[in-house]
């Protein structure tokens, strides 16, 4: 899965933004206004930082070494995940979804109920 295919599945999640909100080599997806993903577009190691509940970042970071604390975010809550690195697409799916419904999930009643989701 390259940077692109991650790009493009990232929007296809509903209500999903993105914008460049550091510089133009940094590209971040949000729903309804809350960063779910941030990828880097220029890194020599291209990766997403996506939000993870603790317990599932502890896991990952010990079974993946292509799993990293997030590099600026908080580090118990986001992963750097490194896309290029042979890791499976359905695992790297995943973890967007994971991320992105945990954002979802955060989100007042009455958004989900206006964005169809509740």
């Amino acid at each position: 899965m390259n940077i692109e295919d991650i790009r493009e599945y990232c929007l296809s999640k509903p209500f999903t933004t993105e914008g460049f909100p550091f510089d133009e080599t940094t590209l971040v997806f949000k729903v309804m206004g809350k960063m779910f993903a941030i990828m880097g577009l220029e890194q020599i190691d291209p990766f997403i930082n996506l939000k993870c509940d603790p317990e599932k970042s502890v896991e990952l970071r010990e079974e993946y070494e292509d799993v990293q604390p997030g590099w600026h975010m908080n580090k118990v809550h986001w992963n750097s995940v490194y896309v290029e690195r042979g890791l499976d697409k359905r695992f790297i799916i995943q973890l967007i979804d994971h991320s992105y419904e945990l954002i979802v999930a955060k989100l007042p009643k009455k958004v989900k109920i206006e964005m169809g989701l509740a």
